[in-house]
């Protein structure tokens, strides 16, 4: 495309003198270190706000206790999922029952035995 007024230089044609260039140079470097910067505050407070809101969250409820057979072996106790799995031995079967972590009922219980 042609330029409309023929007194004026083609902005393609003319050369930026060096020291336009430097000027140039220390602009888009200076903007891209405060990009820089900006960017880093606004993921600090990113983090910030994260860091708030899962630190002020109150912790997950758990069962005081729960409830096996009188005289039983305790082989393992697990808190995992939001249940408590507690292997114990009581008259020579082992048991895994399997409790509610926020109430501490009974969800089910299994025998475990060998063929």
């Amino acid at each position: 495309m042609s330029n409309p007024e023929p007194n004026t230089p083609d902005t393609a044609d003319t050369e930026l003198s060096p020291e336009a260039r430097a000027m140039l140079g220390k602009a888009r470097r200076s903007f891209a270190v405060s990009m820089g910067i900006l960017l880093l505050g606004f993921m600090a407070i990113g983090f910030a706000l994260v860091y708030r809101v899962m630190r002020d969250s109150p912790p997950p409820a758990v069962a005081e206790n729960v409830t096996i057979p009188v005289g039983a072996e305790v082989i393992s106790a697990l808190s995992t999922d939001g249940t408590i799995q507690v292997t114990y031995s009581a008259g020579g079967a082992t048991t895994l029952s399997v409790f509610d972590a926020e109430t501490g009922e009974l969800q089910r219980s299994v025998q475990i035995g060998t063929e």
